[in-house]
């Protein structure tokens, strides 16, 4: 190889450094005594776009490993789809100590009622910088894998005043306009209802081990165990907002197991980015539709 070669592939090499590196942005969202919180934000590719809609992912990892990278395939195309997108980092609260059935119940509410809490702040900061980055605070989906779809759900449902973890909480007027979850589950469905409910999109596989794809103990832990938990999973969701006449997409994948809860977010995400283009243009549906994975 020529010197000159060497030099313009050098240059290359360094310039796609620096694209890579513009593709997002990191700020921390939130400081404790011992450890700090981060967000990575993607904004559109269209530079044009002003008062666009924004998605907060949450991954999974079973609430003891992970890192908000996993989000980073879904948050690109999210961008490609004119969407902002913030990928969080979280509390793993059960790093190093798992959460199963030997995890304690009463340990996995907390766990839960924490990342929660978290995905609060997150979506305060970004609020309070809607402006900074163009997105409109209006028109915020939360979005989780496994753990992280565990956690988008409560974050939806939960009540916020009672429930809340941190000093500081969102606007009593403030919405979420829709939750995408990705083989999730919630710890009762009587935490949604006619006033607080909003269209949902759900994936899930109907032999998921872990987390019950219609409802059933969470890791289907015998009654016996200290971490037996009754969980409503993506069908009984799905079915209980029907009966409260609101927009609900759910894709079942017959035979899928827990691999699902990742599935849409790597792979044809389009789905997804219509389900936010569709409720943001007022779209009424009420879809199940039952699918395999694409090879």
């Amino acid at each position: 190889m020529n010197f000159n070669k060497l030099i313009f592939l050098c240059l290359f090499l360094v310039t796609q450094l620096v694209v890579t590196a513009q593709q997002f942005e990191t700020i921390t969202y939130l400081k404790g005594d011992t450890s700090s919180l981060s967000v990575d934000i993607f904004l559109p590719d269209d530079k044009g776009l002003k008062d666009f809609p924004l998605v907060l992912f949450v991954h999974g990892g079973g609430f003891s490993g992970g890192n908000r990278t996993a989000g980073h395939v879904f948050a690109k195309a999210m961008a490609a789809n004119g969407i902002a997108c913030a990928s969080i980092s979280y509390t793993l609260s059960r790093k190093g100590k798992g959460f199963d059935c030997n995890s304690s119940q009463a340990d996995k509410i907390y766990t839960m009622q924490l990342a929660a809490s978290e995905t609060w702040q997150a979506t305060r900061f970004l609020i309070e910088n809607a402006g900074k980055y163009g997105f409109d605070s209006n028109k915020i989906f939360l979005a989780g894998s496994s753990a992280g779809a565990e956690t988008v759900l409560h974050a939806a449902f939960l009540d916020r005043n009672k429930m809340n973890l941190h000093s500081t909480n969102l606007p009593v007027s403030f919405n979420y306009r829709g939750v995408i979850s990705g083989a999730g589950a919630i710890l009762d469905l009587n935490m949604i209802t006619k006033s607080n409910v909003i269209p949902c999109f759900f994936f899930h596989g109907d032999q998921d081990p872990l987390v019950p794809y219609d409802k059933g103990a969470h890791h289907y832990c015998p009654p016996t165990a200290p971490g037996w938990m009754m969980l409503f999973g993506a069908k009984s969701i799905h079915e209980h907002l029907l009966a409260l006449s609101t927009s609900t997409q759910f894709y079942a994948y017959p035979g899928g197991g827990h691999e699902i809860a990742g599935y849409l977010f790597d792979h044809e995400q389009e789905k997804i980015a219509d389900f936010i283009k569709q409720v943001l243009e007022g779209g009424v549906f009420y879809n199940t539709i039952h699918t395999k994975v694409k090879k």
